[in-house]
């Protein structure tokens, strides 16, 4: 997907650390991730753009919207996530003006007033980095509860390994954050009221320029500037002192970390006050700024100094809770979810079943298409410029992939795995470079679960032998995915009963084409919860249904939504279908 980072900053900030750092693994994984800010300082893949955000007069607002507007047209951007109120502002306004999906995280508490109010300008999704930041746009602002998900820091941790304790001759404090707003009156009342400055070898880590008023403290503390290697500055601190990702960082690395942010004091962070901590982002975020009492902190930092280092059960809940791959996995759900559902459209995945020559083969019950029709479709597909995708291609591409926009994909499946499949279809595959998904009952040999209806029975017809399925398994264009061994409707089954049905089938399956399978299929469509459940647990990634399932097939990886193709559906039927916006409109 192509994503726009949207900042507002004159200087380092939590925010641009999160969005560089999730926005390196999405590109990593293939998405185009670009940046629009007032600047940039942390090294970071993708394209930057510069954009004087800060400067808030009426006209810059006109021609930062303007200039949003060109960025999202020229690269073709899909979501616009914004990190700040003034890019966010701006953003939603270019997102109403073009039709693009927008994601708003909100990394600190929010003003008050009659016009936030009234208008939020979070954009479709506000992912709050805590659960106190999602309070506060409940209560105080009015947003949504539906329109807000908790979206935490994403923190790489292969960067943040334990060490060891120092053997500092005296205690080394490292305190990491900004000299500016109120981090920066945090730091400086520290300093002034708190800390020990002759006993304790202090340490600032911030990428601002220091101000005038901490000039008088330069004599005793060390101002260090930007830190470009952050972990060695906090493997040679006894203790640090910090909020946000800097607490987070602190404890994987198991050194002892105070917990004090803009709004109030954690203290040292340990098993017992981690949930809380977590819930205020650290201490940044509360009811309202600068909670704290300040009398209090010298004993409580002095008594942090004689504390052991966080314990490896405290590093593996922050691993849990912070880990980048997971944190980047929720982002690209957000992602999907906001497009499919603002654009109103998804790759469309058809179904057929079997193929005839000529009329004395149709069947009762419409599962059919006439070969002269199919080839009709294909023509169509080649003519319009989709290209067809196969569940495998997913599984190592990712989801997203559907969604590239350099890409006009579609999904060919067939249930039951028919005879005709092989003689009708393979020639046709071949003949287009079109792949498909061909979903293969392995325990009949005929149609017997249509044949023995009573109040309808359908014409028999023979499955692909063993020996069709391996060729055509081997030619690179069909994958082949599960359907049980019988076709039964699997929600009239026990448990156990399913179980065989699903996996024996995947055995016989995989044993014959030597490959693992993809996908399953519920025969009929019909499935309950154990049915999900199986298939997962039974080790397919993704499960098919029919008509049932959220219209955006990432929200539900084992009911995945088909569009059924019927022997009447005509080449315009199915240019109706295959748009991509057909699931939506039919739910209307």
């Amino acid at each position: 997907m192509n994503i726009l980072m949207a900042l507002s900053q004159l200087e380092v900030t939590g925010a641009e650390v999160y969005a560089t750092t999730v926005g390196d693994e999405l590109t990593k994984r293939g998405h185009r991730v670009c940046y629009v800010s007032d600047t940039l300082t942390k090294p970071h893949l993708g394209e930057f753009f510069k954009l004087r955000f800060n400067k808030r007069s009426v006209p810059r607002r006109f021609w930062h919207v303007a200039y949003l507007v060109y960025l999202i047209k020229k690269h073709r951007i899909q979501v616009v996530h914004a990190h700040s109120r003034a890019s966010s502002w701006s953003c939603y306004v270019a997102c109403k003006i073009t039709g693009t999906a927008m994601i708003t995280s909100v990394h600190g508490r929010q003003p008050v007033h009659a016009s936030r109010k009234k208008f939020h300008a979070l954009g479709d999704k506000a992912l709050a980095v805590c659960e106190a930041v999602r309070e506060q746009l409940i209560t105080s602002l009015g947003v949504a509860p539906e329109l807000i998900n908790i979206g935490r820091n994403g923190i790489n941790t292969e960067h943040y390994q334990p060490c060891p304790a120092p053997h500092n001759t005296k205690p080394v404090i490292s305190i990491i954050g900004r000299l500016t707003g109120p981090k920066g009156e945090l730091c400086y009342r520290l300093l002034d009221e708190c800390l020990d400055l002759d006993n304790y070898q202090v340490q600032i880590a911030s990428g601002s320029v220091v101000p005038e008023r901490f000039a008088r403290f330069k004599t005793k503390v060390q101002f260090l500037g930007y830190v470009q290697d952050v972990p060695a500055l906090i493997a040679q601190a006894d203790l640090v002192i910090g909020a946000g990702r800097v607490a987070m960082e602190a404890i994987l690395m198991q050194r002892p970390i105070f917990a004090i942010g803009e709004a109030n004091a954690i203290g040292l962070v340990n098993e017992d006050n981690l949930t809380g901590a977590m819930s205020s982002n650290f201490g940044d975020i509360g009811p309202k700024d600068l909670d704290i009492d300040f009398s209090r902190l010298a004993a409580d930092i002095a008594s942090a100094l004689m504390q052991p280092s966080p314990s490896a059960g405290l590093v593996a809940q922050v691993k849990v809770q912070y880990d980048l791959q997971a944190v980047v996995e929720q982002l690209e759900q957000e992602y999907q979810s906001v497009y499919v559902h603002k654009q109103r459209r998804e790759m469309p995945i058809i179904m057929y079943h079997r193929f005839i020559k000529d009329d004395t083969e149709k069947g009762v019950h419409g599962t059919y298409m006439h070969v002269d029709m199919l080839e009709k479709h294909f023509k169509l597909l080649k003519r319009l410029g989709y290209e067809t995708l196969i569940f495998s291609d997913l599984a190592k591409q990712g989801v997203a992939e559907r969604l590239n926009p350099n890409k006009k994909y579609i999904m060919l499946t067939v249930d039951d795995g028919y005879k005709d499949n092989y003689e009708l279809l393979f020639p046709l595959l071949k003949k287009y470079n079109f792949k498909a998904v061909i979903y293969a009952v392995t325990g009949e040999e005929f149609n017997r679960w249509d044949v023995e209806q009573p109040d309808n029975p359908e014409k028999r017809v023979p499955l692909m032998s063993p020996a069709q399925i391996k060729e055509m398994a081997n030619s690179g264009l069909v994958e082949f995915g599960g359907h049980t061994l019988t076709h039964p409707h699997l929600d009239t089954l026990d448990k156990e009963t399913q179980r065989f049905e699903i996996a024996e089938n995947k055995a016989q399956l995989e044993q014959l084409i030597g490959k693992p399978l993809y996908s399953f299929a519920y025969p009929f469509g019909s499935h309950n919860q154990d049915s999900k459940d199986l298939a997962k647990e039974l080790g397919y990634p993704y499960a098919v249904a029919t008509n049932s399932g959220p219209l955006a097939m990432h929200e539900d990886k084992y009911q995945i939504r088909r569009i059924a193709i019927f022997p009447r559906t005509d080449v315009f039927g199915l240019w109706r279908k295959i748009r991509g916006n057909y699931v939506f409109r039919k739910r209307k």
